[in-house]
């Protein structure tokens, strides 16, 4: 007796079809399991032998063998207990093909028979629909989650029993239905507005600036300066999240286990701080079982690194390549794991260990102590931030006027339009942001004009830029004259975006 099911496994954020076949047959009892499988998959057998019996079903007792395909591509996750469960019930009579086919079927059996929710339901219903199966019949809990995929049906059950029964009706009852562009529409506003920020303009252009080009940032001054406060306020400046980027961000937070409750969608763009503690695994990904880090769970959003200077060197140096190809590879003895990594980095630190250099009335630190702080942020670091602004002491009457400064929704539309022209520009391209704009594309987006190229040759010798520095100049340029509405990159849009580039120069020109 034979019977074959449709399940599927996660490799990277990407679901991989995985065929469970099941055949009971003469000889001695026995539960075998072949296919290259993960220890949590071979751990299913007895899961499933308990689930069935619970449940009702009598499985004979003969040679009972299991094989999960393609056998060269390595099975891990919770997920196989229901497909394998289904194909047993196939093999023994209890389902018929035309029941099953069709289908694909994921979900962690408790030892009664009742299903519990698993991570990755996402992008499994996106692998049945590119495969081109009908359905999904997953855990209840995981159900809307399955159904945010457009052209699938959507099945949650609640255990082996209940989906016995729904399978063998002629009518089962309507699929799960969600509207994600409705849910999208029902996020809530942040809290967080730039409009509480008092003075601080240069600080808060820089943001803006920053976010109409998706440009990294780095904030350097004294504690108390603003320096997270205007970070956090970054994604209330940022274009809403469309459906296709909720889709792709939420297959990471699916995969990550860290989808809320109840919800199918991520519908807000991330702001994620992680402490300075952290390791270099949990900052890019990977683990025995790899799984999205940081830099992915920050995707469509702003990463913030507080206090830069602290995180271990190794930790940091890590994300060059990232912020670089906009993906971070995993490769492990069984496999490679892709994650994407299309996030905006945001930092900010103290400009020595104290905070106050270079002011000597408050600053006790020696130069070499103020070179030593200065110096665990490497160069090659530095020019991968296109935007290093200084965020200057507060002053008391910024504090006492009280005034209110720009709104977020209005800075925004300003983003916005500088997005869509950006959006416009490289519609033919196979990216969307200046932040983007590589080699002979800098050339050609990015030309200047006499005056332009002549401030642009004094910059580059007083500064001593690299060749990279010098393209992240010209790209924020771009960027600068985008928020403007002009076409031709100007002297002035050129002298801001140098501005950004004055503080490398003070801090670590060897001026300390």
């Amino acid at each position: 007796m034979f019977g074959k099911v449709m399940g599927a496994t996660v490799v990277g954020i990407e679901g991989i079809l995985i065929q469970v076949e099941a055949d009971i047959s003469n000889g001695l009892p026995s539960f075998d399991m072949v296919g290259y499988l993960g220890a949590e998959v071979k751990e299913a057998r007895e899961r499933v032998r308990t689930a069935l019996r619970n449940s009702g079903f009598s499985i004979p007792p003969s040679r009972i063998t299991v094989n999960l395909s393609p056998a060269n591509l390595r099975k891990q996750g919770n997920g196989f207990d229901l497909p394998i469960a289904v194909a047993l019930l196939r093999a023994a009579g209890y389902l018929k093909e035309e029941e099953t086919d069709g289908i694909l079927f994921a979900g962690e059996l408790s030892l009664d028979g009742s299903l519990k929710g698993i991570h990755g339901v996402l992008s499994l219903s996106s692998c049945a629909k590119e495969n081109g199966l009908k359905k999904v019949m997953v855990p209840r809990e995981n159900a809307n989650e399955a159904a945010i995929i457009h052209g699938i049906d959507s099945y949650g059950v609640s255990s082996l029993k209940d989906m016995v029964e729904r399978l063998k009706k002629k009518d089962m009852e309507e699929p799960v239905q969600i509207d994600g562009e409705e849910l999208l529409k029902k996020r809530t506003d942040d809290s967080l507005d730039f409009s509480e920020m008092s003075g601080q303009e240069m600080v808060k252009r820089a943001a803006e600036v920053a976010a109409a080009g998706f440009h990294n940032l780095l904030y350097i001054g004294p504690p108390g300066s603003g320096k997270t406060m205007a970070a956090k306020r970054i994604p209330t400046i940022l274009p809403a999240l469309t459906l296709k980027e909720s889709v792709e961000l939420s297959k990471v937070y699916s995969i990550a286990g860290l989808l809320p409750e109840g919800e199918a969608l991520i519908v807000k763009r991330p702001f994620r701080n992680p402490h300075h503690t952290m390791s270099a695994v949990a900052l890019v990904g990977g683990g025995r079982i790899p799984k999205p880090g940081e830099i992915s769970l920050a995707g469509k959003g702003v990463l913030f690194l507080d206090e830069l200077p602290e995180f271990q060197r190794e930790t940091l140096e890590i994300l060059r390549q990232p912020l670089e190809e906009r993906q971070v590879v995993i490769s492990r003895v069984h496999g490679t794991y892709t994650y994407p990594a299309d996030f905006q980095l945001v930092c900010a630190m103290n400009p020595c260990k104290c905070g106050y250099y270079p002011d000597r009335s408050k600053c006790r630190c020696t130069p070499a102590e103020i070179h030593r702080y200065l110096s665990r942020i490497s160069k090659p670091l530095l020019d991968r931030i296109d935007i290093c602004v200084e965020t200057p002491r507060i002053e008391y009457r910024d504090l006492e006027e009280k005034r209110r400064g720009e709104s977020s929704a209005n800075i925004r539309i300003r983003v916005e339009q500088a997005m869509e022209i950006q959006k416009k520009r490289y519609e033919k391209e196979s990216f969307l942001f200046n932040s983007q704009l590589k080699g002979a594309k800098i050339d050609e987006y990015c030309q200047l004009e006499k005056e332009g190229k002549k401030l642009m040759k004094q910059a580059f010798v007083r500064l001593e830029l690299s060749a990279r520095s010098y393209e992240k100049i010209l790209k924020v340029a771009r960027t600068i004259a985008d928020l403007e509405g002009e076409t031709q990159i100007l002297s002035c849009h050129l002298a801001e975006a140098i501005s950004y580039r004055d503080v490398d120069l003070k801090y670590w020109g060897g001026n300390v």
